[in-house]
Parts: C-alpha cells; structure tokens; sequence
C-alpha cells in the first residue's frame, strides 16, 4: 500500500502545480457558506431484444456542504458529506443499495507562519441504511444476510498535527497522533469465529481503539471551462499495529456543466482497508445529475 499512497500523493502534486493558482479566499473574514445538492439517476429497458438485457432503475440522492471560518489568524473547515441511491433490476425482488454513506471532515487550526497552522481535527464516518450480502437458496430464489447498518461500522478519528491551507479550494493536513475509534454492534460480533474480527473487532466487543497518524488533502479546480475536478485523499497508519500497513480512502469527482442545474457527474472512489477486506475496493458512479446550489434551494421553493 506505500505505492499507492505514494502514487496518490504525487497525483495531487502534479495537479496542483500544472493547474493555474487559486486565488487566496483565506484572506476573506469571517464566514463562507458553500454546497451542492444533486440527484443523479440512471435507466436502462428493453422490449424484445434479441440480444438481451436487463430492465433497471438506479437514482442516487447527495449532499454536499461546506463551512469555512476565517479571522485573526484562526481557520475552521467543515465538509459534510451525505449520499444514497438504490437501483433494482426486473430480475431481482430487492432494491440493492449503490452508495450509502455519512461523512463529517472538520478542521480547526492556528496560524503561527503563513498558510501554516497548528490544528486539531475530526473525521466521522458511516452509513444510512443497513447493507446485505446476497446470494440464492436451495430452491434457486434469491436471499439477503444483513452484514452492516447505521453505526456498525462507524469511524471517528480526533488528531493534532500541522494544517498547510493555500484556500478553500486547496489544503493538506498532517495530524502525527491520531486516535480511531471503530465502534460496531455485538449483533455483528457475538456469533464470530476465534480469532475472526469484523471490520478489526474482535468476537465479543463492540469497538476498537488505535493510535497513528493520518494525512487528508483536498484539492479544487477547473480542469477545463465548465468541467471541475476534486479530489480528496485520506491516508491513516496505525502504530500499534502493522505501521507499515497505510488505509487508502481516495476519491476523485468530476462535474461536467451542461447548463444551471443539469451536470454530467463521474466519481471514482478507492478504499483499502484490510479490517475491512484485504483487496481494493473500488465505486464508480457516471450519470446525469440534477444539481442545485445548497444557498439556492429557498429561492427555487
């Protein structure tokens, strides 16, 4: 996983230095608000096609927000980040999820040099609805093993470290003592093997605690007119166990205007965690979204 977090990292650094330099919202006082609204779906259908195929309905519910404080030196960045979306096919009788998920990043820091701080943060992440395996039966129907829900797993992360900001739109912070706390239900650990852990939680318990350093970046810009990339990137290692072992949470998003509210939207996630599986997970999601800005919706009602 070090070449991943390296090739990520110098992934950031070539677009951040290829790109045009944002101008400095830092500078502004006080506070700015920002965020985006979007509903993305997707539909397939087919009459007599001799090819086949398969009938399917896919929508997909987001929101993202921003609030940035600025003054006397003194900096707080909060991203929230919400999303759901379900799709079922004609050959299955269950909706199936295609993104779920809550996510809360917030940054506090304190300027001792320029667009360098001292900072505390928190990150806290975990999911709406509760998430099935699915499979078929002796009989051939199809059948569903509930595996998470709201809260198990969650995640939160508190750390202090240094806090690099160039603007709202461009920012790395590197927190060299980090805790994480994993929590979980014992509906999901009670019934494990020895030695058997879900998502790093041992049979029995319902939480996991761990210490290590962690590295989150974000990074805004417009790649060409009307199309605007972001990537963000996380990077945890625990020290009390396998340090060499770094979790990979990287997403990259791209919203291709076509007019106020209507985007072409691709989002391309990749995640390793080994509690939770030893391989990369990967999300992508394509589509037409309707978005609206979030400081625009009492004027659209």
């Amino acid at each position: 996983m070090k070449k991943i977090s390296i090739a990520i990292l110098l992934a950031l650094n070539l677009n951040i230095f290829s790109q045009e330099k944002i101008a400095d919202s830092t500078k502004v006082d006080g506070w700015q608000k920002s965020g985006k609204t979007s509903f993305l779906i997707n539909q397939t259908a087919f009459s007599n096609w001799v090819s086949g195929g398969e009938n399917s309905v896919a929508g997909t519910l987001s929101v993202d927000y921003n609030l940035n404080y600025s003054k006397n030196g003194w900096s707080w960045d909060t991203k929230m980040i919400g999303s759901f979306g379900v799709n079922k096919n004609s050959d299955s009788k269950f909706f199936k999820k295609i993104d779920d998920r809550i996510e809360i990043n917030s940054v506090m820091g304190k300027k001792f040099i320029e667009k360098f701080s001292f900072s505390s943060f928190l990150n806290f992440k975990t999911q709406f609805a509760k998430g099935f395996k699915y499979s078929t039966n002796e009989n051939g129907d199809e059948i569903r093993t509930e595996k998470t829900r709201i809260f198990s797993p969650a995640y939160i992360q508190l750390g202090v470290g240094v806090y690099w900001k160039e603007s709202n739109s461009l920012w790395v912070n590197f927190a060299p003592v980090t805790g994480r706390l994993i929590l979980a239900s014992k509906k999901f650990t009670n019934d494990l093997n020895e030695g058997e852990e879900y998502f790093g939680i041992p049979r029995g318990q319902n939480s996991r605690f761990e210490l290590g350093a962690s590295i989150s970046a974000f990074y805004k810009f417009e790649l060409v007119e009307n199309i605007m990339l972001e990537q963000r990137v996380n990077l945890y290692s625990d020290y009390l166990y396998k340090a060499d072992n770094v979790d990979v949470d990287y997403t990259l998003s791209a919203f291709m205007k076509i007019n106020d509210y209507l985007s072409t939207t691709l989002i391309i996630q990749c995640i390793y965690d080994d509690n939770a599986i030893k391989k990369i997970q990967v999300r992508e999601v394509f589509g037409l979204a309707f978005v609206i800005d979030i400081m625009e919706i009492p004027n659209v009602i």
